[in-house]
């Protein structure tokens, strides 16, 4: 499996999308847990590490970038 990389205030693309029909999120805090905003109606939700990896598609764009 590939690690992916991504880090503090990157949006990535998760493999399904929210309610809202936006499947970006952009990454709002890193730790054990990570918090994501999506970047459709700014709803934030916040998952374990494990389980983040797991649902992470892509990294879409870079924090520096």
């Amino acid at each position: 499996m590939v690690e992916k990389e991504f880090g503090l205030n990157d949006v990535v693309q998760m493999k399904k999308q929210h309610p809202c029909g936006e499947n970006r999120w952009k990454i709002i805090r890193m730790g054990m847990d990570i918090r994501i905003k999506c970047l459709g109606c700014n709803h934030s939700v916040m998952l374990p590490r494990r389980e983040f990896v797991k649902k992470i598609k892509k990294v879409v764009e870079k924090a520096g970038e």
